[in-house]
């Protein structure tokens, strides 16, 4: 078992709380179909970026901000596809308000469409994809999930299922759990590697003097590290102030 200490928990959301890896390839497939193309290139890249960063890598020759503007935020079909991951409403009916957020490539009218369809609740941060500048592996979506929290860097835990994530959360400076359930444990840089979130329990949640949440966070290991993880500590740093996020 691993033990975590932190003052919030920044949740990527596909593959993370929301089973939705068939869904998302679905409406790849529907689009590229449409467009004339061959799927398997956007397959391959889709999964923990923003829309226009996997049009870029599979097709650099489009004009990506064009091709995500024809995109129906509307198009609901196969939502019954989207499912809680295991553990997810456990843990985030645990979490008291103000210790957890949501960091997503994903737009926001999606992201909520995703966490409802899969009977969620909407963070009180939501951060996702027209909020940032630049999508994952930058760590833009998860340093401002951090500062709208008002919480350090360093005093957060990030949740990825997705290289491109793991390397936001590694960039961001915060410590990370890699969860296979879309990409397998070769693949995913992490310290700890889990199937689901049946793993993770809540010990003590405490309210310290700063106003921040000081959570305990253990982890129950079955899925073994199969590449040189990065060095993160287990105990994260504190800080006494927060830089706000200026972007």
């Amino acid at each position: 078992m691993r033990r975590f200490e932190c003052s919030a928990i920044l949740f990527d959301l596909d593959g993370v709380l929301v089973d939705s890896a068939a869904w998302i390839e679905l409406q790849w497939h529907r689009w590229a179909v449409r467009r004339g193309l061959d799927p398997a290139p956007f397959l391959r890249v889709c999964h923990g970026r923003r829309a226009v960063e996997t049009i870029r890598l599979a097709a650099p020759e489009l004009d990506a901000e064009a091709e995500v503007a024809r995109f129906d935020p509307a198009d609901e079909r196969g939502t019954e596809l989207l499912r809680p991951v295991a553990g997810a409403e456990r843990v985030l009916g645990a979490l008291p308000p103000g210790a957890w957020a949501v960091a997503t490539s994903g737009p926001r009218v999606s992201a909520i469409a995703r966490l409802r369809h899969a009977g969620l609740p909407i963070p009180g941060v939501l951060v996702c994809a027209e909020d940032v500048e630049c999508g994952k592996p930058s760590p833009d979506v998860y340093l401002r999930a951090a500062a709208r929290l008002g919480i350090e860097p360093a005093r957060c835990l990030v949740v990825e299922d997705a290289p491109a994530g793991l390397d936001s959360a590694a960039a961001a400076g915060m410590a990370a759990i890699g969860v296979t359930t879309t990409h397998p444990a070769v693949e995913l840089s992490a310290p700890v590697l889990i199937p689901d979130l049946t793993r993770v329990h809540l010990g003590r949640i405490e309210h310290d003097p700063a106003e921040s949440w000081r959570l305990e966070v253990l982890v129950v290991e079955t899925v073994a590290p199969l590449t040189a993880a990065r060095p993160f500590a287990t105990t994260l740093r504190r800080s006494a102030a927060t830089r706000p996020f200026d972007r």
